[in-house]
């Protein structure tokens, strides 16, 4: 197995950990969705993709239908996408990607997190070069050989492929998204949840007393409502 394997099995039980957190980053999601493509998932790709993660995630159907309601509401604000940069204690890269509509809470809070567990934030471009930038699917496994999907998306981008219990998983760069996400629709192959992801070229591993102190910094970032994923290059612990 791949990196990406090993990254998918690190974070897995640590995803969408509180039920009410995944609901907020859904709806976040809708109405970016929305505001770029429109309120229709036949014609608006990245809307399908997002009602698939919010169904993943078990997300009552009213709820999605009300969220993209309110989202095509003129009144209703729009999210902006922003990504941080720094470094949390005894070296460690953290990169942590957020949507917010009031840019200067979000800066102000993660800042404050940064500097309260020891850590510094950086410039735009100062760790994000450490990630590979990664988009995944997750697909109904039943009727379907995990080696011919392989094999035949080699040509779309896919670069790992492997079975969990959930399903089949496609990894592929980011760019490849829209190809992949495309050829299964055609081929009629149902699509239980998608994403992107943000894999570390290297990891650093730590004693459990240093881990313990960037696992502060990492509990404050994925509290806050504004901050939708917190990446970073600690090896995890061996449980």
């Amino acid at each position: 197995m791949g990196r990406a394997f090993e990254f998918r099995k690190a974070r897995k039980m640590k995803r969408w950990a509180a039920m009410s957190k995944a609901f907020t980053r859904i709806g976040k999601d809708i109405v970016m969705a929305v505001k770029e493509g429109g309120p229709d998932p036949d014609s608006n790709a990245r809307l399908r993709a997002v009602i698939q993660n919010a169904k993943a995630v078990n997300m009552p159907k009213d709820n999605i239908e009300r969220a993209i309601k309110r989202a095509s509401d003129k009144n209703q604000g729009d999210y902006k996408e922003v990504i941080f940069e720094g470094y949390a204690p005894h070296g460690i890269a953290v990169l942590v990607e957020t949507a917010t509509d009031n840019n200067t809470r979000t800066v102000a809070n993660v800042r404050s997190y940064f500097n309260k567990c020891d850590g510094s934030l950086g410039t735009s471009g100062s760790v994000v070069f450490m990630f590979d930038h990664t988009c995944n699917f997750r697909i109904n496994a039943e009727g379907v050989d995990p080696e011919e999907i392989e094999l035949e998306f080699i040509d779309y981008g896919a670069e790992e492929v492997f079975v969990d219990d959930d399903g089949i998983l496609i990894y592929a760069p980011f760019e490849s998204f829209g190809a992949i996400q495309a050829e299964l629709e055609t081929r009629g192959i149902e699509i239980l949840s998608s994403g992107f992801e943000r894999i570390p070229q290297v990891t650093k591993k730590l004693t459990t007393e240093q881990a313990a102190d960037v696992e502060k910094l990492l509990e404050k970032l994925e509290e806050d409502d504004d901050v939708q994923n917190v990446y970073h290059t600690m090896e995890e612990l061996s449980e």
